[in-house]
């Protein structure tokens, strides 16, 4: 069974706070002498490399 995916659109200041928060936790962890590997790393390295799509909102009322 594979694994779920998750799509999550962000703006192009939205992105920057992600990245920016990610960088925050992977230092505190770094200074605090814990391991960054599977935790942080790879979402921040995710999110760095993501492409970017245009695409069009459309809102329908119920």
């Amino acid at each position: 069974m594979r694994d779920k995916k998750y799509y999550i659109s962000l703006d192009d200041f939205e992105r920057r706070v992600v990245v920016n928060c990610l960088n925050e936790m992977r230092n505190n962890l770094i200074a605090n002498g814990k391991y960054t590997d599977a935790v942080v790393d790879e979402v921040l390295l995710k999110i760095i490399d993501a492409k970017q799509k245009k695409f069009k909102v459309i809102y329908k009322e119920a």
